[in-house]
């Protein structure tokens, strides 16, 4: 079957539209919370902790800032992209339609990846109100941002067909996703830990994402650039396979 761009087209726009009609809010928000973490962290810790590994600290922590609002909002958007269609019924015309499940994926994933990657353009933009922050490899920066957004709306989109109630969307993100982040080295370096404890965080996967994005910016990070991209590679290749599996299986799309 001919690849339907048409089809593809009209889920992105469709979900676009829905993130434009709430775009003020949308980003007001990350720009708000943004504000309030420089002003918190940069008050209280800053002023105790001016630098860690030759970085300064309001420079350091703003990586682990943008991949905290990336991460929410990515599982986010592409979670409640693909469950109101479950939960409102439509979700058998979309199965029905002469759209792959390729086709389906790819616009409903591209759709919150946009969203995602907008929203962690605007927290870089706000960091530079409060510190000056000058990226080692721009373009790396770029390319390891818009994976990650990639990766982690894959990871929503499987969460959207795993859940059957609006609670259940929030699980992950909030008691597992969102933990993670802030044990992840968003806003310290894992080598100020503890030995012992050292070797445990390394057991949580976000630290290497957060470490990869870091080491964009200052040519430094928790853990070598290359360990990062296996990892960010291996979970993209985690969640491709789930939703085949999915997909394959109709695993909580077709009852």
């Amino acid at each position: 079957m001919a690849f339907n761009r048409h089809g593809v087209l009209a889920i992105y726009r469709f979900e676009v539209a829905r993130f434009g009609r709430t775009i003020l809010t949308s980003l007001l928000v990350p720009v708000i919370t943004t504000s309030l973490y420089f002003i918190v962290f940069g008050s209280a810790i800053g002023s105790r902790m001016t630098e860690i590994g030759g970085i300064p600290y309001g420079a350091f922590i703003v990586p682990g800032l943008i991949m905290l609002s990336m991460f929410t909002e990515s599982i986010f958007n592409a979670s409640f992209g693909i469950y109101m269609p479950k939960w409102s019924g439509t979700i058998y015309e979309l199965l029905s339609a002469p759209v792959s499940a390729f086709e389906t994926v790819l616009a409903y994933v591209g759709a919150a990846a946009t969203k995602s990657m907008l929203i962690g353009l605007v927290i870089f933009a706000t960091a530079h109100l409060f510190v000056d922050v000058q990226v080692a490899h721009p373009l790396l920066m770029i390319g390891f941002m818009a994976l990650i957004a990639i990766t982690f709306c894959l990871f929503g989109f499987i969460l959207g067909i795993w859940a059957q109630s609006f609670e259940q969307l929030q699980v992950i993100p909030l008691l597992v996703v969102m933990p993670m982040t802030f044990l992840g080295g968003a806003f310290y370096s894992i080598d100020m830990l503890p030995a012992a404890w050292r070797t445990v965080t390394l057991f949580n996967p976000i630290v290497y994402l957060i470490s990869g994005f870091r080491w964009t910016f200052f040519g430094k990070g928790d853990v070598g650039i290359g360990v990062s991209m296996i990892a960010m590679v291996g979970f993209l290749t985690v969640c491709l396979t789930v939703i085949a599996w999915m997909f394959k299986t109709g695993y909580r799309l077709k009852s």
